[in-house]
């Protein structure tokens, strides 16, 4: 039978994600709160506000929930109540109900990493970041954990892709981050973060079996001053400027994804060189091809 997958905060990614299920066979349906943006994409609109418990009620019963909502603003009331309190609300109308989903994934970040020394992270790694963010995705994935349902956690690191194109103009302005300490940069593709979900979605639909948890990001993590190096060097641009100052309140660390990759993944864009190519070029940022 046909399975229907919902997800909720169906975005950039969400409808990339939607595209790749469609084609999969299933019926998708995407919440959000303007669903202009589905028009004509076959994925099926579900207006939605979160706060709004009679929309939470009328929920659809789906095989498959995919909970990507981001929130609106960086600070800590729009972030507990995108995340922790966002996630408790569906994870309560699901587990009230007699008909449950078959697996809920929630989106979540490597930002719950606290490391600053460029130690290598893995599923294992202590996940103890003292910003609220990290803080407060963390306490939505207990609430995951914690729910009789069955969930997933994937934690994204630092995604890009057409539109998320901040890296390549802090280049074009002529910036660049320090090479000494170095501080370390993971990133994935917008395209690779759908099809790591459409992946693990696919391999529960075939019964196998999947972890509680994933970290998803391609495999270059490098220093962030090589990563714009890089840049500068394909978008012909000359450095002028090294930033200082924001960089020393970052995380440096080197994300591990043996696990995602043991799952059979096999990553579109496998490091920041093939994926922001496919960013510059699509983007007109390069006047012939990388």
């Amino acid at each position: 039978m046909k399975k229907t997958t919902l997800i909720l905060g169906c975005g950039d990614i969400g409808m990339v994600l939607g595209k790749l299920l469609l084609e999969a066979g299933h019926r998708v349906i995407g919440a959000r709160r303007s669903v202009a943006a589905l028009e004509n994409s076959g994925i099926e609109p579900l207006p939605l506000d979160l706060n709004d418990e009679a929309a939470l009620a009328a929920l659809p019963d789906a095989d498959y929930v995919v909970y990507i909502l981001s929130a609106d603003r960086f600070d800590e009331a729009a972030y507990r109540a995108a995340y922790p309190d966002g996630l408790k609300a569906v994870l309560r109308t699901y587990e009230a109900r007699d008909a449950t989903p078959k697996r809920l994934i929630f989106v979540s970040s490597t930002s719950v990493y606290g490391q600053k020394e460029g130690e290598q992270v893995d599923e294992s790694a202590a996940a103890e970041s003292t910003g609220f963010a990290g803080m407060l995705l963390r306490e939505a994935e207990r609430a995951l954990w914690d729910s009789p349902l069955t969930g997933t956690a994937v934690r994204f690191s630092g995604i890009y892709g057409p539109g998320r194109d901040r890296l390549i103009r802090q280049v074009l302005e002529g910036r660049i981050a320090p090479k000494t300490p170095p501080m370390y940069s993971n990133r994935i593709h917008r395209d690779d973060c759908a099809g790591v979900l459409s992946h693990l979605i696919g391999l529960d639909v075939a019964g196998k079996a999947l972890e509680a948890l994933y970290l998803a990001s391609d495999c270059a993590p490098e220093p962030l001053h090589d990563v714009m190096a890089w840049l500068a060097s394909q978008l012909k641009v000359e450095p002028t400027e090294v930033i200082q100052a924001p960089l020393r309140k970052r995380s440096s660390k080197r994300c591990d994804n043996s696990r995602l990759l043991q799952t059979g993944y096999d990553f579109r864009y496998p490091s920041y060189r093939e994926g922001y190519a496919q960013v510059m070029q699509e983007g007109g940022f390069l006047a012939e091809p990388v």
